[in-house]
């Protein structure tokens, strides 16, 4: 359960602020539907976090426990300066076609947004910290909808209420303190 609940976390403070956080800002402006949008949020999210912990997973057959451990480590360190630097939308991320319909445009330019996002290398290294990658896709799932389900229904008053710092940097303390843990042997249990 360690994994589903550190994954939420770390994810749903890690999202606040984050491009796919001002996608669903621009998405609910843009087109006013929530539910195909929260939709779409989901089904890209669970398709691209899936492919991110199959990736960490098989991290793990590649890489030997000792290699591993500092891979994860610098990795979880990396996330937290990551985490403290604000994203920025592309526009062009969000000219998707619109003939796709709200929910294809959701999940078109949700799961592109998301390729090599802070989030998705996220779940890459907590699906090979934990080795319990459908708990950690889960977890990263419900972090995402946490923190973009909210963005979709009340939009720009939201963000402009939350200290994005403070957030930022409570994630960042957490991917760095996942960091300092791994690399001194926390997972040792767990065969890292």
């Amino acid at each position: 359960m360690e994994a589903l609940f550190v994954s939420t976390g770390v994810v749903a403070l890690a999202e606040i602020g984050d491009k796919t956080q001002l996608l669903a800002f621009i998405l609910a402006a843009r087109f006013k539907k929530p539910l195909p949008i929260i939709a779409g949020i989901l089904v890209a999210t669970l398709v691209n976090h899936g492919l991110a912990g199959a990736l960490g997973v098989w991290i793990t057959t590649v890489l030997t426990p000792e290699v591993l451990r500092w891979v994860l480590g610098l990795s979880f360190l990396a996330m937290a300066v990551w985490t403290l630097i604000p994203d920025k939308i592309e526009e062009d991320e969000t000219h998707v076609a619109t003939r796709f319909g709200v929910f294809g445009a959701t999940l078109i330019t949700f799961f592109l947004a998301e390729m090599g996002d802070k989030t998705q290398i996220a779940t890459v290294a907590l699906a090979a910290h934990y080795a319990a990658p459908l708990l950690v896709v889960v977890g990263t799932t419900l972090g995402m909808l946490i923190a973009d389900v909210p963005a979709v229904f009340v939009g720009n008053k939201l963000a402009e209420k939350i200290p994005m710092k403070l957030v930022h940097g409570v994630a960042a303390a957490i991917f760095a303190l996942l960091g300092v843990a791994t690399l001194w042997g926390a997972g040792e249990r767990l065969g890292f």
